[in-house]
C-alpha cells in the first residue's frame, strides 16, 4: 500500500494545479485563469498529493458551505489512476470538512464518466439529482451527495 502524502496548496502552487488540472482533464479543463482563481475563492480548500516525497500528481478543490461542503474537482494525472491517491484525496476532504463542521458534502460528476462515479459510489455518495448540459461540451452531470 502507497503511503500518500496529501498537503494544503498555497498561491506559490497556483502554477502546479494549473498543470495537473488540464493533464487530469484535457478538454474539460477549467482553465488556467479559473484554477487560478480558486486560491482566493471565498471557503475554497486546495490539496495536493503525491507518493512519497514526489512531486505533485493529484489535487481537490472543495469548498466549506458552514454545514455543507460542495467538492468542486478532484483529480489525478493519468499515469496515476487507478493507484488509491484519489481514494486518498477524498478521504482527505471528507476529513477537514467534517472537522469544519459540515454535516453533507454534495459534488457534480460527468454522467458518462464511471470511473469517478464508482469511485465516489465507494465512498457513498449517493445519486441525488441530474444537471442537463451542464457542461460546456453538452455533457450531463450527476449530482451525489453523502452524510459526513
Amino acid at each position: 500500500m502507497t503511503a500518500w502524502r496529501i498537503w494544503l496548496a498555497g498561491k506559490g502552487d497556483a502554477d502546479t494545479l494549473a498543470r495537473l488540472e488540464t493533464l487530469a482533464f484535457g478538454g474539460r479543463s477549467w482553465g488556467e485563469d479559473s484554477v487560478k482563481a480558486s486560491f482566493v475563492a471565498s471557503g475554497v480548500t486546495v490539496l495536493m498529493g503525491a507518493d512519497g516525497n514526489g512531486a505533485p500528481q493529484g489535487f481537490a478543490l472543495w469548498r466549506d458551505l458552514g454545514e455543507e461542503a460542495e467538492l468542486l474537482t478532484i483529480g489525478v494525472v493519468p499515469q496515476m489512476r487507478r493507484s488509491g491517491l484519489g481514494d486518498a484525496l477524498i478521504d482527505a476532504v471528507m476529513e477537514a470538512a467534517k472537522s469544519g463542521g459540515a454535516q453533507r458534502m454534495f459534488l457534480e460528476v460527468g454522467a458518462e464518466n464511471a470511473a469517478a462515479r464508482a469511485l465516489y459510489a465507494r465512498k457513498h455518495f449517493r445519486k441525488i439529482g441530474l444537471r442537463k448540459n451542464y457542461y460546456r461540451d453538452g455533457g450531463d452531470a450527476v449530482v451525489m451527495a453523502v452524510d459526513l
